[in-house]
């Protein structure tokens, strides 16, 4: 799998979002200024071209949806940012996390909480 460009994630975050959709209706859920029409056939083309998207076509519509889920791809971007900023460690991150937003130990304790009843709630899913 490929990292995504920030052009590209947006449009997989409003894909993700919709489902699937045509371009006009994926760019109706972009912020101002709006991008050009072609701009964003071009991304989702290229989407498509990495394997993240796929198209049913209506004639010369084509109406998108994504092949990759966000889970998925989370988890790829975040295994490549921890081994590339924290060598693949998630306690040198939170270490990280810890010290720049000025946090103690109790708020550290809280957060390692929070991850481990999120584990061990998706263990029971």
């Amino acid at each position: 799998m490929k990292e995504l460009t920030k052009a590209e994630e947006q449009v997989m975050q409003i894909l993700w979002r919709l489902k699937s959709g045509f371009v006009k209706d994926i760019i109706a859920e972009m912020p101002a200024p709006k991008p050009a029409y072609n701009t964003v056939s071009t991304i989702v083309r290229i989407l498509e071209q990495k394997g993240f998207v796929g198209h049913k076509a209506y004639g010369k519509t084509y109406e998108y949806y994504p092949l990759v889920d966000k889970v998925r791809y989370s988890n790829f971007y975040l295994n490549n940012f921890l081994s590339g900023y924290f060598s693949g460690s998630f306690e040198r991150l939170v270490s990280f996390f810890a010290k720049e937003n000025d946090l103690d130990i109790k708020d550290v304790d809280e957060l390692m909480k929070h991850v481990k009843e999120n584990l061990n709630k998706d263990k029971d899913e």
